[in-house]
């Protein structure tokens, strides 16, 4: 199954942090890393702290949803990972994006994430690496670039 995960970090180095988001994703048993884009760095949302160096990968994985969420919480707990509060500032952040085209509605989980396409530090890193995806229920993710262009995001070089 082909799934997209945003990756952030506002905490420690960390830009360092989610660059070793992407190698282990490229480890991940069960999973080929198969995209990443560009870093982005952007102010946060909704948050305090410093700005955000955010990432999305296009993975092809055998893992279930639920068992991809644990691979990808097992990452952030390895990078410290606390939840002090709803969007505290962060060592590192990876959010199941997609999952193929599903949707699914779970206690644990809900793909599409539902304000990726309101969020151009996901919409940005995605359109890079994949400009005719589609958001399951909602459409071409394109269709949302207009929507977040007041939002501060600069790709790093």
């Amino acid at each position: 199954m082909i799934a997209w995960v945003g990756i952030g970090a506002n905490l420690g180095d960390a830009q360092a942090n989610v660059l070793d988001a992407l190698a282990r994703l490229a480890r991940q048993g069960g999973s080929t890393l198969l995209h990443t884009s560009s870093l982005y760095r952007t102010a946060p949302i909704d948050s305090s702290g410093d700005d955000y160096i955010n990432a999305v990968a296009c993975i092809d994985t055998s893992l279930a949803p639920h068992d991809l969420l644990a691979a990808l919480q097992a990452i952030e707990q390895a990078h410290g990972r606390e939840r002090p509060y709803y969007n505290a500032p962060r060592t590192l952040d990876l959010d199941l994006l997609l999952y193929g085209d599903e949707v699914i509605a779970s206690p644990t989980l809900t793909v599409p994430h539902p304000r990726m396409h309101e969020r151009a530090f996901v919409l940005q890193p995605l359109l890079e690496i994949a400009p005719d995806i589609d958001i399951p229920g909602h459409g071409p993710a394109r269709n949302f670039a207009a929507l977040v262009a007041g939002q501060t995001i600069a790709k790093l070089a």
